[in-house]
């Protein structure tokens, strides 16, 4: 086994192995993948942390670094740094792959002068790299409220005292958003590959329409492409056919999803007011691919 940097002659075994990791285990499909595509030439991407993990000259396991920001409490930014996506090929999983990787992958982050990560991810797995919640350290994640202790937003000091007694909220960087930016190019460049079929699968991370933030849990939920095919970013309500069925801003649908508070009600362990829950649509739904700017 070698872990070394990545070279262009890898690139493309590279985002195959990347593709094959994350197929369906976050969301139906994946975008992982076309994230590193366009990552390599981002400001924020940082080469030096760019590793792919070989076994007999295959190319098993891969993770990139990438620069952050944390909004401070007094609207000041911390620098700060995340890493992802980080593949193992399917046949090597859960055989300790990962973890060598991640934790020379570390190491490597630490002698360069990198103090403080966070990331998205399984803490079963990530707590045995040193990683634990966010919230404990007092940094929020930014499409869930404050007071959440978000499961799969996770945090690690790698320099002692780096962070200190601060409070901020972490979002993550741009480029890893640039599927949803520009979904037409992403759909061109995932066309080069072979065919794989999108499915809902125990495990994954809560999917909700990215126009109206309904739960999107099953095929039924899901809206439809122009070819009829299943649109798994929104659902049946909102897209229909390659078209929304609604032309609105985004404080016009809010109104609308406002007077179903009752229903959300039901599975809220907490009741909210129309007033509260219109406020928390006012900052989860500027996170939805509609809306996002």
């Amino acid at each position: 086994m070698v872990i070394r940097l990545e070279t262009p002659q890898d690139y493309r075994e590279v985002e195959n192995l990347t593709r094959e990791a994350f197929w369906n285990v976050y969301r139906p499909g994946c975008t992982e993948h076309y994230v590193l595509n366009q990552y390599r030439t981002n400001p924020d991407f940082i080469p030096e942390l760019d590793f792919v993990m070989t076994e007999g000259g295959k190319v098993i396991g891969h993770v990139m670094f990438s620069k952050a920001e944390i909004i401070l409490d007094d609207g000041t930014m911390f620098p700060s740094w995340t890493f992802g996506p980080i593949s193992i090929h399917p046949d090597y999983k859960r055989k300790g792959y990962g973890l060598k990787l991640l934790q020379y992958a570390l190491e490597k982050a630490k002698e360069m002068g990198i103090g403080l990560l966070q990331m998205e991810g399984n803490i079963e797995f990530y707590r045995h790299a040193g990683f634990d919640l966010a919230s404990k350290m007092k940094i929020h994640y930014h499409a869930e409220p404050r007071e959440s202790d978000v499961p799969y937003f996770l945090a690690q000091e790698l320099i002692p005292g780096y962070w200190g007694n601060r409070e901020g909220t972490y979002c993550p960087p741009k480029g890893y958003f640039v599927a949803d930016e520009n979904p037409e190019a992403f759909e061109a460049y995932e066309a080069t590959f072979p065919a794989k079929e999108k499915a809902f699968q125990e495990g994954q991370l809560p999917q909700f329409c990215q126009s109206c933030g309904m739960p999107l849990t099953r095929i039924e939920d899901c809206g439809t492409n122009a070819d009829g095919s299943t649109n798994f970013d929104y659902c049946q309500y909102c897209y229909k056919d390659g078209q929304f069925l609604q032309e609105c801003t985004m404080d016009e649908m809010i109104e609308h999803c406002a007077q179903f508070v009752d229903e959300v009600n039901k599975q809220m362990p907490k009741p909210m007011t129309k007033e509260e829950y219109k406020q928390m649509m006012q900052q989860f739904f500027p996170m939805l691919k509609r809306w996002r700017k």
